[in-house]
């Protein structure tokens, strides 16, 4: 691993205060070709104690998931979500992007703002723009922070129904989450925002 780009990649990624994509390293370094070099990392690291992985198309270092056991002390505790921010974040995820009106419908219930206030402060979603439909709502979907949290390279990672299920992770009475999951029928958006929808 001599070539002088490579290592002028892996300084550039060690130096940052956060994910790059390989853009953002093109930029910095004039321009150059930077995914071969980022591949050659990436196979470099494999076997370390750190490894070299890209999530939502940005690269950075993270502890190899075998040792990160011995560090979890030292890391700051992750925000708890309630059961309700867990629940609108997974369908944010599974069906982006979704306005307030459709996540309610699938839940089955009001949705607080405080609630995806929580999932936007955490950085974990963003509005992404407003629905074409009257009242104009509010979409939502997840960031390229969400997936770092968890572990996912896109979204197409997202665990399966029987991934879930196999990880004990379906309440057998949640009917909604398991539909959830499966894919929702579609929401008739110009009956449920006919009242408009606040931001």
């Amino acid at each position: 691993m001599s070539d002088d780009l490579t290592r002028a990649v892996e300084a550039a990624l060690f130096a940052s205060e956060g994910p790059l994509t390989a853009d953002q390293l093109s930029a910095i370094l004039n321009g150059a070709a930077v995914l071969p070099a980022l591949r050659m990392l990436a196979d470099h690291y494999a076997d370390r104690g750190v490894h070299l992985v890209e999530r939502g198309g940005r690269w950075q270092f993270q502890t190899a998931p075998d040792l990160a056991h011995l560090l979890r002390r030292t890391r700051e505790q992750p925000r708890r979500l309630s059961r309700a921010a867990t629940e609108v974040l997974a369908i944010i995820a599974y069906h982006e992007p979704v306005s307030r009106a459709q996540i309610e419908a699938i839940r089955g219930v009001q949705t607080a703002k405080g609630t995806l206030d929580v999932l936007l402060e955490a950085g974990w979603v963003r509005v992404v723009g407003r629905r074409d439909v009257p009242g104009r709502p509010v979409i939502y979907a997840t960031t390229p922070d969400f997936l770092n949290q968890f572990g996912l390279a896109s979204r197409r990672d997202l665990p399966g129904i029987d991934e879930l299920r196999a990880a004990g992770l379906l309440d057998p009475v949640d009917e909604a989450f398991e539909a959830l999951v499966q894919g929702a029928d579609p929401v008739d958006e110009g009956a449920l925002e006919k009242g408009g929808e606040s931001a």
